[in-house]
């Protein structure tokens, strides 16, 4: 068999389908290395959200091109999101390419490559995240029209995974040594509605903590109708993180029009209040989106104002990227590339004051964390409140401890600054501490 070089780009979304792919392909003998330089085919999962993403997924291709030119590649193959949005122009484009495929291919991407698709092997996945922790994809799609995004496009329309598929995928990394699950989709609000007319995800929380599991994270919550008696389950279950990602976008009632979201300002205001009503202990991530078409200066101030009063414990803000595919093309992109990187770091700076005055609440204090990396005496890890790649670590001087990633510990913070947590491990355990349901 040859050797495969498989680059995965883009969201944690993205990483499950190529673990899938890899779990498909190596059950038909495929190889795949690590080194670019080692293949024989270059596989390039593709991310197309938005022109970063796009820019960044076409500059991939063509060093693989490069690479082919140049004898190290014998073939190149595309999937994913890109080629979901523009097949026939990268075509066009790039005839060096063997081969395209979209979101919605992977036995015919598994064909290209020399392997076979087997249905009884879709639970299965090689990890590509560190063995510890692993992210499980409870629905694919999303039936959302937000004007600034062409995902409904890329993914279709939403489907969610059954339950007892999900616990058996589920399972299968449990004993595979993951001791974080993070549920993702394009939105976990409205999982089950399509297969029983009701949320099923407080019930799918449930079962997976029953599994053991050290810590549970929900990301990716849209704020309409999100089911509120996940909140009392997560104050009740200990391995169910304190933790919700929830994007919001925006404040303001006429561009939340704009973007369709659904909800104005007073519904989110009275959402966030409820969540921290019933779980004083919750940390809550967001996203903003600054320099929507359209918005004016007095509208970024609204925001910046609401993000002041809300103290978010984290949040992320990404200028407005104008993409063809999604419904607000049709709108005048009139806000300069160089006021949304303004907006965007003044909203960031705002941020990072309050993220300062959060994390230094934590100083003199101890704190459960989970091990990601070890360097010489030096352990770096997450809080239940820190998931993968996007929020907070924890840096650690490990003293005379034996520190492995994928450990526990309990460590005492001696210093913060706005993006990590320092201190030093004062015990360590293999798993994390959790509680059966009150």
């Amino acid at each position: 068999m040859r050797k495969v070089f498989l680059h995965s780009l883009g969201c944690s979304k993205n990483t499950v389908d190529s673990e899938r792919l890899m779990a498909q392909a190596a059950a038909s003998g495929t190889i795949f290395t690590d080194m670019p330089d080692d293949a024989e085919i270059i596989l390039i999962n593709t991310c197309g959200f938005i022109q970063d993403a796009k820019e960044e997924s076409i500059s991939e291709i063509l060093a693989a091109i490069d690479k082919k030119q140049e004898g190290e590649a014998q073939e190149i193959y595309v999937m994913g999101c890109l080629p979901e949005l523009y097949r026939r122009e990268l075509g066009e484009e790039m005839p060096e390419v063997d081969g395209f495929f979209g979101t919605r291919e992977l036995p015919e991407v598994l064909a290209a490559i020399g392997a076979r698709y087997s249905e009884e092997l879709f639970d299965r996945r090689i990890l590509l995240t560190p063995p510890h922790y692993a992210y499980l994809k409870i629905a694919e799609g999303c039936n959302r029209q937000c004007s600034f995004c062409s995902i409904p496009t890329i993914r279709g329309r939403y489907r969610s995974q059954p339950p007892d598929q999900l616990l058996r995928e589920a399972s299968l990394l449990k004993q595979s040594g993951v001791q974080e699950l993070n549920l993702i989709s394009q939105d976990i609000s409205v999982y089950g509605f399509d297969l029983e007319g009701k949320s099923l995800l407080n019930d799918l929380v449930l079962r997976l903590a029953d599994m053991e599991f050290s810590r549970i994270r929900l990301l990716y919550a849209y704020p309409l109708n999100f089911p509120m008696e996940v909140i009392d389950t997560m104050r009740k279950r200990e391995n169910i993180c304190n933790y919700l990602d929830i994007p919001l976008q925006h404040i303001n009632d006429r561009i939340l029009r704009s973007m369709n979201r659904g909800v104005d300002r007073a519904g989110t205001v009275r959402l966030l209040e409820e969540i921290r009503w019933r779980n004083p202990d919750i940390r809550l991530r967001t996203t903003m989106i600054a320099g929507y078409p359209g918005e004016s200066r007095e509208e970024f101030e609204e925001l910046l104002r609401f993000v002041e009063e809300m103290r978010f414990d984290r949040l992320g803000c990404f200028p407005y990227s104008h993409e063809e595919r999604s419904p607000a093309w049709q709108l005048e992109d009139d806000v300069s590339v160089e006021e949304k990187q303004d907006r965007v770091a003044e909203l960031m700076e705002l941020q990072e004051a309050v993220s300062q005055e959060k994390n230094r609440e934590f100083e003199g204090k101890e704190v459960e964390v989970l091990v990601d990396q070890v360097e010489q005496n030096m352990a770096f890890g997450r809080t239940e409140y820190d998931a993968p790649e996007v929020d907070n670590e924890c840096i650690l001087e490990t003293g005379g401890f034996e520190v492995r990633p994928g450990m526990f510990c309990r460590a005492r913070i001696t210093d913060s600054n706005p993006y990590d947590l320092e201190g030093k491990v004062i015990v360590i355990h293999e798993q994390g501490i959790s509680r059966s349901a009150d």
